[in-house]
This record gives C-alpha cells, structure tokens and sequence, in this order.
C-alpha cells in the first residue's frame, strides 16, 4: 500500500515509517521544502500548500505533524504556533487529499486525550464529551479541520493519543535522568490519572487504524490499564530500583514552564480505549510496569 506520512521525523512517525517500510509498503514522507529522498512530498503546513502530483496515487494518509506542546513556556505567539501547525496543516492537507482523483481510502489524523480536559476520576470514552482549556479547544479545531476529507467520502479517523512511552523522547525521557539517580517521585500531588500507551502500541494502533475498516471518527490510543501519577512514580522507580520519594511541587514546575502549561500538563485524564480494543486491536503492552521494564530494558 503507499502510504504518505506527516511528522515522519517525529518520536511516533519516524518508528511508524521503519515499520511500515518493514512490512513491504511504499512510505512516501510529507516534507517541508520536498526533502532530499525519492518519493518524499514537499508541502508547507503554515502557507498550507501540499505537491498534489507527488501524493497522487496514495492510498492511505497518516497525519502526525504538530509543534510540541510541553518543550517551553506557553506565550501568545508559541500558542499560536502550537494551534496553527495542528489545524492549518490539517485543512491544507484535508484540501489536499479531498483533491486527489480517486482520493486515498483513509486518513488517520492525529489528535491527543487532550479534548477531555481535566476530569479527575471520570472514566472517559471516545463518547465523553470535550473538557475545557486550550488542549482541549485545540483538539476540537484539529478534528473539525478534516472535514474536506471525510466529505470527499475518505474514511477519517482522529487518534487520540494519550502520553507515549519511550526511552528516545517525551515525558518518559524527561524523567529518567533524575529518576536514574534516586531523586525522581510524583509530579504535583500524583492524584492525576496519567493515560499512557508505549510506543510500540502508538506504532502497532496507527498501523490497526489504517486497514480496521470499522473504525472512523475518534479512537482513544492508550492502554487499558491508566495510573494516577503518584503510582507511575513508583513503578518507574521500582523498574530502575531506585527511590522515587521526591514530589516535584506544582509551583516549582510553573517557574521555568509557566502555570497555564503546567495545569493542563498535569490534568487528570482516565480514558479508556474502547472503540480500539472493540476493533481487534491486541496490545502489547496492557500494564505499566510489563511496558516499563520492556521500554528500558530491565
């Protein structure tokens, strides 16, 4: 199948790319400026323009592409970064794909766990309505901006992902080098649910998504099992057999981060990834500590 890939230079894209190359399909990589390599399609999120003579042809389109949410200090301007590489990228290549002659069979757009809010102890399916704050308006613009493709009869799925395990980047990688030397522990009071899924099963559901025929519109990516942060903390200590004792305040985060950042950072979000598992999908990883222990190799 040839399958175009937005974001492909990203933690989640560039392990999808390796396993979807691996399995034999023609993965061409959405690139600002065109890239260097057969096969890649140049498009330029922020102007919104997209090379409709390289993505002819395609099959599938995975969507991954978004400024980083948690890397710095939320500011007018970097807000509005964060909102426009997610929903203008989105309807430029929503546009895009709707254009093609035939268009692709699916498109699988990313989105996050972030269109809940924060909802402490709630049990949140993909029926649950949207929570408030700027993640969570945030989410609701990215998914409505595929509405070009799914009128053009493209079957559209948004995956909401939760946080992704992995030892290469995001939170994971944050917190291991003071966990590594005995001065990790919970973040803010740990009562939050934290929502997780390891890589693998990001890449493995992203793959699911693309040929489950019977799942469209929004499917929770996370694993079955969610924490609170206080029990994250142990088990990553208890993997790296070291003591996770030390909470970091939520004050002490907001200095370098900023407060909007860090509340909805450490939002409670308790989801469950129903229409997933519903839809066949096997998980690898289903516990934390199993994951954990896979992750770092332990």
């Amino acid at each position: 199948m040839r399958i175009a890939v937005s974001g492909s230079s990203g933690l989640i894209g560039s392990a999808l790319v390796a396993r979807l190359t691996a399995e034999g399909h023609d993965v061409r990589r959405l690139v600002r400026g065109g890239g260097g390599n057969p096969g890649d399609v140049a498009w330029d999120p922020v102007a919104g323009t997209v090379d409709h003579a390289a993505l002819a042809g395609t099959e599938a389109v995975v969507h991954l592409a978004g400024a980083g949410i948690g890397d710095r200090r939320w500011t007018r301007a970097r807000k509005e970064v964060i909102r426009a590489s997610r929903v203008d990228g989105t309807a430029a290549l929503s546009r895009a794909v709707a254009g093609l002659d035939p268009p692709p069979a699916v498109l699988v757009s990313g989105s996050a766990i972030g269109w809940y809010g924060d909802r402490g102890d709630e049990e949140l399916t993909e029926d649950s309505g949207p929570g408030g704050g700027f993640l969570a308006e945030v989410c609701r613009a990215w998914e409505a901006a595929t509405a070009p493709a799914a009128d053009a009869g493209v079957r559209v799925v948004h995956v909401r992902s939760g946080v992704v395990q992995s030892p290469a980047g995001g939170a994971l990688a944050r917190q291991l080098p003071l966990f590594r030397l005995g001065l990790g522990g919970p973040l803010g009071r740990g009562r939050q649910y934290i929502s997780w899924i390891s890589l693998d099963d990001e890449v493995g559901a992203l793959g699911h998504a693309l040929t489950a025929g019977s799942l469209a519109g929004p499917v929770n990516l996370v694993a079955p099992a969610p924490v609170t942060g206080a029990e994250y903390a142990r088990t990553l200590g208890r993997v790296l057999g070291r003591p996770a004792r030390l909470p970091v305040p939520r004050a002490a985060m907001a200095v370098p981060f900023g407060r909007e950042l860090v509340d909805e950072l450490l939002a409670s979000q308790r989801v469950r990834p129903g229409r997933l598992e519903a839809a066949g999908y096997r998980f690898a990883h289903r516990e934390l500590e199993p994951a954990l222990r896979h992750l770092l190799d332990t």
